[in-house]
Parts: structure tokens; C-alpha cells; sequence
């Protein structure tokens, strides 16, 4: 899951305002789609669009009339859009296998929360001073004074952040990976895979509120830290809740991932004319995207079913 920017002139198309894009790379005047994508490691393709709508749309009335706007239609994260059209891909039976993210969406706890509600594996990239404790940390029962309510186990230490934790294991506790075989040669670089336990507000609330606010732990997630060889500190961290037994390397390929998804904004874009619409109206832009979708689905299907011929030597 990702989001792409739709640079525009004027203030009159759905949704635009000025706002940081990150395919962009910096503030544009530019509406937001967030998509949702299909992914191996042969293909990719996206199956599910929302049109981010900035909260400032939501009273603007003129401009609502204008873009034929539905009244149910208002202001939503973009981590809630994501969760919405995961909800409309179960309704088809569709169930992603596992979830990649950047740190936009990874570093949400309540997005990370509604995964893990759903019951959906992911591997989601998050920032360097996220919160969380080393595995082996555990709530502690103060001793009773004899006078007053009996202390309640709670966690006594403060968190460290990602960063701290990944510099306490140390680089020497990574190892040197291959991820994939790229245009420019083997991708590699040096990863650890440490057990931690994410401290932020979110996960306290819905540990203790699961456990009835008595006797909770916090869950025990992968933490994945890239650190290349040279580097005085790592560079990417992820989190995931996949099962403890996954090996670092499935955890490196899924984390990594993510480069398809770039790639496919580039195709919808420079072949198939995904940004090349004035997207005035809500229905418009949804339509819009998804016959180029469509159309790139066509294409990928083609492209695995006549695959380039080898060269000769």
C-alpha cells in the first residue's frame, strides 16, 4: 500500500490542495490517491484506489457541489482509507497474504492495530525513534506496603526507541543479505532481526483493554533493522507480526518489497497516462483510475504470458 501524487494548476479538481507528496518529493499543489497492490516478485499490479479528500473539503460547500460529492464522502487518514479498501477486499474473498508499508502508514499505531484486528500478517516500515522494549522486559508487581489497593504489574522501565535497541544488539549481530538481483546487480546489504515488544500509546491501550486491564503484556513483534556495512547506525527499520519462526531472510524480501509498488506509479504514469486527467469530479477520478488500472493489469497479464525470449550468447 502507497499513496502517489496528481500535480494540478488550479483549485478546482477533487480532493487538490497544496500537501506534501511523496512521489513528488516535496509540497505541490497535487491531489493524493492511495492505492492498494497486488505484488510478487514478477508482477504487480493495483486493485484498489481512494482519493484522499483534506479536511478542509469538508465544509467547503461550493466546491463540494462542483465535484459532485457525496455527503457520505469526508476527511479520512489515509491509514483509514487503506483499511476500508482492505474490508472491500475480503468482502471478494480477497485476503493479502501479508501487508507492506512504508513509514507514513507503518509508524501509525492504530493502523498497525487494525491489521493486526484483522488478523493480517504484515511487514511495515516505521521511524528510528518509534518505542518499544527488548522481548525479555515484563510488567513488575511493586511490593504492598500493606496499607491501601495491592500494586497492579506495569511496565517500571522506560522504553527505548528502534534505534537504540538495533545499537545495543550491535552491527556485528546483523548478517550480509541478497534481497534480489536488480538492473544494477545483486541488492544487498547487512540486516539484524531482533524480538521486541512496540511501547507506543495504541499498543498499551489495546493490550490492557484485551486483558481487561488486568495481568496484560505487551505483544512481541519482529523488529527488522537495515545496517550496511560502514554506516555508524542503521538506515531502515521495520515491524512486523509475522511468527517467530520466519527466518531474517523472508523478512529482508518482504520488507524490500516495496519496490514494486514505485515501479508501477512510474508505468500508470509514463505509459498509461494514470496523472494525464483533470480528475474534476469525485466519480471521474475513481473511473479514471481504474481503467488505467485495468489496462496495466492487461499488460502485466501479457507481459507474464509471452515472456522476452533469452538472449542468444
Amino acid at each position: 500500500m502507497d499513496d502517489t501524487g496528481f500535480p494540478k494548476d488550479g483549485s478546482c479538481s477533487v480532493g487538490v490542495q497544496r500537501q506534501y507528496s511523496g512521489t513528488l518529493g516535496k509540497t505541490a499543489n497535487c491531489q493524493l490517491g492511495v492505492s492498494v497492490n497486488a505484488v510478487t516478485e514478477q508482477a504487480s499490479c493495483p486493485i484498489g484506489w481512494r482519493l484522499f479528500l483534506p479536511e478542509r473539503w469538508d465544509d467547503d460547500a461550493d466546491r463540494r457541489a462542483a465535484c459532485r460529492l457525496p455527503n457520505s464522502v469526508r476527511h479520512r487518514p489515509k491509514w483509514q482509507l487503506v483499511l476500508e479498501m482492505l474490508d472491500e477486499l475480503a468482502a471478494w474473498d480477497l485476503a493479502p497474504p501479508v501487508l507492506v508499508a512504508d513509514a507514513a502508514y507503518g509508524e501509525v499505531g492504530q493502523f498497525r492495530q487494525g491489521l493486526d484486528d484483522r488478523q493480517l500478517p504484515y511487514v511495515v516500515q516505521v521511524k528510528a525513534d518509534t518505542s518499544a522494549y527488548p522481548e525479555h522486559v515484563h510488567p513488575i508487581t511493586a511490593p504492598y506496603s500493606g496499607r491501601g489497593r495491592r500494586p497492579r504489574p506495569r511496565y517500571r522501565q522506560r522504553p527505548c526507541s528502534l534505534q537504540q535497541l538495533a545499537v545495543d544488539a550491535g552491527q556485528q549481530a546483523g548478517a550480509e543479505l541478497i534481497w534480489r538481483r536488480g538492473s544494477k546487480g545483486l541488492q544487498r546489504s547487512r540486516f539484524l532481526a531482533l524480538r521486541v515488544r512496540p511501547a507506543g500509546v495504541t499498543p498499551r491501550r489495546q493490550a490492557a483493554a484485551r486483558a481487561g486491564g488486568v495481568g496484560w503484556e505487551l505483544p512481541v513483534r519482529w523488529l527488522l533493522v537495515e545496517w550496511p556495512t560502514g554506516k555508524a547506525e542503521p538506515v531502515k527499520y521495520w515491524l512486523s507480526n509475522l511468527p517467530e519462526a520466519t527466518p531474517i531472510v523472508e523478512l529482508v524480501r518482504l520488507g524490500k518489497l516495496r519496490w514494486r509498488i514505485e515501479q508501477d506509479y512510474r508505468e500508470l504514469k509514463g505509459a498509461l497516462g494514470l496523472d494525464h486527467f483533470e480528475g474534476r469530479s469525485w466519480a471521474g477520478w475513481h473511473h479514471h483510475v481504474t481503467l488505467v488500472s485495468v489496462a496495466h493489469g492487461f499488460l502485466t497479464l501479457e507481459r507474464l504470458r509471452r515472456p522476452k525470449p533469452a538472449a542468444s550468447a
